[in-house]
């Protein structure tokens, strides 16, 4: 699964890790996150990030 950075605050979502501050276990997409998931360093909506490219 790929990563994807947040283009203003530049966080990584990883789908390894997850986001379990915010209720979301470790192997769920990016993709299959809520539509109302925001960046949880800055607070954006998921239409501001893109896939990272390693």
């Amino acid at each position: 699964m790929d990563k994807y950075v947040c283009t203003v605050c530049n966080w990584v979502y990883d789908p390894a890790v997850g986001d379990p501050d915010n209720g979301i276990e470790p192997g769920v997409a990016f993709a299959d996150l809520p539509d109302d998931w925001t960046c949880p360093e800055c607070g954006v909506g998921k239409d501001m990030f893109e896939p990272l490219s390693e």
